[in-house]
């Protein structure tokens, strides 16, 4: 008889029983459920609504299955549906009818979004530290290559020199955003559902706030039914995700080209690429392709959550199940994607040469050119309009900028140029054009490397705010039990 069935005269049918199970994939959420069902327990004591006797009992049954699920020595039901009834279930067979006093004051519905937000929490954490890492590494990159040439382009086309390192701090800068955007996320997950119900509180006096201090959590919610039915909180995440993916998929798309042959900007390192079964040159660069392939994947749980809870009434529907697999998936994913694409990062060899002769192709030089004009005294158009002829005649002739002589420069820019000297051929310098873009956030060495302390200075301050405060916060509920040791951020 399922703990529901009083008012069931037979039991579900086994189709039934598969279909509405989520077992298979909420197990995971074991640990939180025991832990929320621990401080539950102990506030029920503590408000005389069961004896502290009865409370004690039932968190030891906890501790002691907690420890057993861990081991591997417990094996979860299908007919007891998930893990909030697969968890009571066992633990009125472990102590007795004394478990079912344990229920008292909640519901399924309150229990799960407890389950839930307490799971986002600790991955939120756990996906910081892994973008923290990914940070690091760039910054490092970044820091050895802050005066190495490379092309900058738009619409794929070479546009200006910069540099390596001016290039990668642009994903810093991405991945700083999607730090952010996490923390900001914690602010409306760190709310306590539990004492909502099933939508509209209960008759016992719970004290909602010794619960939510024993579990880490800032604040309990404000209102029953929206408690039991919000699921902003992992459409937030699930957004936010998608946007470190689309981060992560812009830069490998970027990493599958430097490693063609006809960039040749990289070398993949053997550990994180792949060879052909029929082409025994091959090295493909399939880390790259599969972030950019699974990239999909979490836009498809980001809008599978969107769709379900579109048309939903308050409070909880049966819909919201869909939830989990589609949050699990997509933090999995993310992290997954993290934990290669660091290393794979790490590892790669950069081509100074091959970059450098790319960057003096294509008139990458010719804005500096027309600055250089408009400094002896030409409109910033009429120098752009004299460039472009100018870079016309190059086509024409097969020659760079920096190979006209000066009396081609006035012939062919139009004449009537202000006094032109050799100085045009240092303005035309790659490593010049590169060291005048002094403005705050640009590609010169001298900007890249205040840039890279500013990011030092924001890891820094960021770790240990959230070592100090947030961190502490997901400890509480995990240390009490001594089992932080599969859970630590």
């Amino acid at each position: 008889m399922k703990l529901w069935g009083g008012r069931f005269q037979k039991e579900t049918d086994q189709l039934m029983d598969d279909f509405h199970s989520s077992i298979s994939f909420d197990r995971r959420l074991y640990r939180y459920d025991i832990l929320g069902s621990m401080a539950h327990a102990r506030m029920l004591g503590q408000t005389r609504i069961i004896t502290a006797e009865e409370a004690a009992q039932i968190i030891a049954g906890l501790e002691d299955l907690l420890t057993e699920i861990e081991a591997g020595q417990v094996q979860f039901s299908v007919s007891a549906e998930d893990i909030h009834m697969n968890i009571e279930t066992l633990l009125i067979d472990k102590i007795g009818p004394v478990a079912k006093k344990m229920h008292t004051g909640r519901s399924r519905n309150d229990q799960v979004a407890l389950d839930t937000r307490m799971y986002v929490k600790e991955q939120i954490l756990r996906t910081r530290e892994l973008l923290f890492e990914l940070v690091e590494t760039l910054v490092e990159l970044a820091e050895e290559h802050a005066e190495t040439i490379m092309p900058g382009y738009t619409h794929l086309q070479i546009a200006q020199p910069v540099t390596l390192g001016h290039h990668l701090l642009a994903y810093v800068e991405m991945f700083k955003r999607d730090l952010e955007r996490l923390t900001d996320c914690w602010q409306r997950v760190d709310v306590l559902p539990l004492g909502s119900g099933a939508l509209a509180g209960t008759t016992f006096p719970l004290d909602r706030e010794m619960v939510a201090k024993e579990l880490g959590f800032a604040q309990v919610s404000e209102n029953s039914m929206d408690s039991v039915s919000d699921r902003d909180y992992v459409i937030e995440l699930l957004g936010a995700l998608s946007l470190t993916m689309m981060h992560l998929s812009r830069f490998c798309e970027e990493i599958i080209f430097w490693a063609s042959q006809e960039w040749a900007f990289v070398e993949l390192d053997d550990a994180y690429s792949t060879g052909s079964s029929i082409m025994p040159q091959k090295k493909n660069p399939d880390v790259a392709e599969l972030i950019r392939g699974k990239t999909g994947r979490v836009y498809g749980d980001l809008f599978t959550l969107l769709t379900v809870m579109k048309g939903l009434p308050l409070a909880y529907n049966k819909d919201m199940q869909e939830d989990k697999e589609a949050l699990f998936d997509g933090v999995e994913t993310v992290q997954k994607c993290l934990l290669i694409f660091t290393p794979m990062l790490a590892t790669l060899t950069f081509r100074k040469e091959q970059m450098r002769e790319a960057a003096g192709q294509g008139f990458s030089n010719a804005t500096d050119l027309a600055d250089y004009f408009v400094q002896k005294g030409l409109s910033f158009r009429d120098a752009h309009h004299r460039v472009g002829n100018l870079v016309n005649y190059c086509i024409r002739r097969g020659k760079a900028l920096e190979d006209l002589t000066l009396e081609e420069f006035q012939a062919e820019s139009g004449g009537n140029l202000p006094a032109l000297d050799e100085e045009v051929y240092t303005v035309l310098e790659l490593e010049n054009v590169v060291k005048r873009r002094q403005t705050y956030g640009g590609t010169s060495p001298e900007q890249v490397r205040e840039a890279i302390e500013r990011v030092k200075a924001y890891l820094a301050e960021e770790r240990k705010s959230q070592r100090n405060k947030v961190a502490k916060k997901l400890e509480k509920y995990i240390q009490f039990l001594g089992k932080l040791r599969d859970s630590e951020p």
